[in-house]
């Protein structure tokens, strides 16, 4: 993991290095004070030697200065390089997400997905940072004491360095625990981000039920479950800090007693005495960092670890074999094509249907009869189980994915438009491989969904800002802006998924209307719950949990008798 995780600063390299030479000449300058002050204690002021006292005094002052200045620039650039690199991060997963399956997306909530890419990565920075700083300050600092330091007496200064063991022991031993409380805590906070993700974009349903307390008591649940990993953290961090406190007051006894007895015996002069007593606190600064560099590993090795893990699940895959679909008539078959979830259950088995280039075809039947998992299976949402999808006779798992999705075009019930304006979310429909989208062709969809009136009486036109989802706009409206969107993808095959069962009669006939326009010329399957919205279909097909009960027109699907009969009578009130 260690080695991915380095391969992240490859591309901010020079700036990094930067950082560790001002680190550098940082930890360098930390060693000077003691040396200076042993030489002004035991030469300089017993001999009279005021200019040489000023002149140091003066030098000591210039490597202050040239220290703030580094620190100022390891504070900036050090955090350059980090954000850069959480940048990259976030930027790659992103692009990884594009690539994921349905499936994963299926079994994971979003607030944990967001979790993952903010608030890990925001640890992940900091490790980036001070990770590689603070432990190359702390070993320069700790090697150039230690010979400064043995240069005056070896035996004073093994006896202060014999507690760095101890230090590195009590650290370690402590790191398996940090590493479960740190894990545990994040996997809280991802759950408390899904469900505040999910109130607040349910808030008016909430509302509508009037179930504030049901929220707040699941929000309650999750929050309570975060404070409680959240506490075992601290336990461990309190007892981590105080032990490693301990162990540091202790050593600051061990070199007064110690230091006062060589003094004593005459084994080192005041000025070292002196001396050893500010080294270690020179000592003590890397120690400390090492201890701040011990809980900033946990923490963002933990975030990249799960982020690893993210990275891991597999993307949706092309072929080697497969290529691009050139032109496209609309011929698509279903040949043996059965399809199971991921919890075992089977929707589809063995269907057999053929859909005819520029034919309406209607799927209708009770929920649950995989009318939109068939829909969902031909640009590959999910892959089959057995069997055989072809368009033109290619199979589409020959077909690059992106090449298939691009000559299809999904009008369902449940619009989702981006937050921005209307005229963003129809160009939408016409960004693919690159293209610049015009004004003219924007406003050309909207004519043909029946939009262009009702977006020229806002005030701000095309420019008019929508909300989050839309929200704004009725469902008729957004349902219409979604017909423009696919308008201006024009796609020679159109799965219109239930597109008007969520809206009233007046709305539904305007938007049919559209519909209609939209369909002719392409190969169109339809998902309809109204059967008056598909009598006019080329083929019915009625759909079960069964598999295909029946398929006709509309009047022979009546003459029969069956299903479709039943369904008919129940829509208009005659059963």
């Amino acid at each position: 993991m260690w080695k991915a995780f380095i391969s992240y600063y490859k591309p901010h390299r020079n700036l990094f290095i930067f950082d560790m030479c001002c680190a550098f000449i940082v930890s360098i300058s930390e060693l000077f004070y003691p040396v200076i002050t042993r030489n002004m204690i035991n030469i300089y002021i017993p001999n009279k030697q005021m200019q040489l006292l000023l002149v140091w005094a003066i030098v000591l002052l210039g490597i202050y200065i040239m220290k703030a200045v580094l620190n100022y620039c390891m504070q900036y650039y050090g955090h350059v390089v980090g954000v850069r690199m959480q940048a990259d991060m976030r930027e790659k997963v992103f692009r990884h997400l594009q690539r994921l399956p349905f499936t994963y997306f299926d079994n994971h909530k979003t607030g944990v997905i967001m979790s993952r890419m903010i608030n890990d990565l925001m640890d992940v920075s900091e490790l980036a940072h001070h990770g590689p700083e603070d432990l190359f300050l702390s070993i320069l600092t700790l090697v150039g004491s230690f010979i400064l330091m043995a240069n005056m007496n070896l035996w004073l200064t093994l006896i202060i360095f014999a507690f760095l063991p101890v230090l590195v022991w009590f650290a370690i031993k402590k790191r398996l625990r940090m590493n479960e409380a740190f894990t545990k805590t994040r996997v809280e906070v991802a759950e408390v981000n899904a469900t505040l993700e999910n109130s607040i974009a349910g808030v008016r349903v909430t509302k509508a039920f009037v179930n504030t307390e049901q929220e707040l008591k699941k929000f309650h649940q999750n929050n309570k479950a975060f404070c409680k990993a959240r506490e075992f953290s601290y336990k461990v961090m309190g007892e981590f800090f105080s032990g490693m406190n301990f162990i540091i007051d202790l050593l600051n006894v061990v070199v007064l007693i110690a230091g006062g007895i060589f003094t004593y015996y005459g084994w080192i002069n005041a000025g070292e005495f002196v001396a050893y007593l500010l080294y270690v606190n020179v000592f003590l600064v890397p120690v400390r960092k090492l201890v701040q560099f011990i809980e900033q590993y946990q923490s963002g090795m933990t975030g990249f670890k799960r982020f690893q893990e993210l990275m891991e699940v597999e993307e949706e895959q092309d072929r080697e074999t497969a290529r691009p679909l050139e032109t496209v008539e609309g011929n698509i078959r279903f040949e043996d094509v059965s399809f199971t979830y991921e919890d075992g259950s089977e929707v589809l088995s063995g269907i057999e249907l053929e859909i005819k280039k520029g034919t309406t075809v209607a799927l209708v039947g009770p929920s649950g009869g995989g009318k939109t998992t068939l829909c969902h299976l031909i640009p590959r949402f999910y892959q089959i189980d057995s069997g055989k999808i072809t368009i033109d006779g290619t199979d589409i798992r020959d077909i690059t994915l992106d090449s298939l999705r691009g000559h299809i075009g999904i009008v369902q019930q449940d619009v989702f438009l981006f937050t921005g304006t209307i005229y963003d979310n129809i160009a939408y429909g016409g960004w693919q491989d690159g293209h610049e989208v015009t004004k003219e062709e924007v406003v050309d969809a909207a004519k043909k969904a029946n939009l262009h009136e009702f977006i020229m009486s806002l005030e701000n036109g095309y420019d008019t800002y929508i909300g989050e989802r839309g929200i704004k706009l009725s469902g008729g409206q957004k349902q219409r802006v979604s017909i423009a969107r696919v308008f201006l993808k024009n796609p020679p095959v159109l799965i219109l998924d239930e597109a008007t069962s969520a809206l009233d009669n007046v709305t539904e006939i305007m938007i049919q209307k559209a519909l209609e326009d939209l369909s002719r010329d392409r190969t169109t399957i339809v998902v309809a719950h109204r059967l008056s919205t598909v009598q006019n279909a080329d083929e019915i097909v009625v759909l079960t949990d069964e598999g295909i009960a029946e398929r006709g027109t509309h009047r022979q699907l009546l003459e029969r008798g069956g299903i479709y009969t039943n369904l008919y009578q129940v829509s208009q009130g005659q059963a």
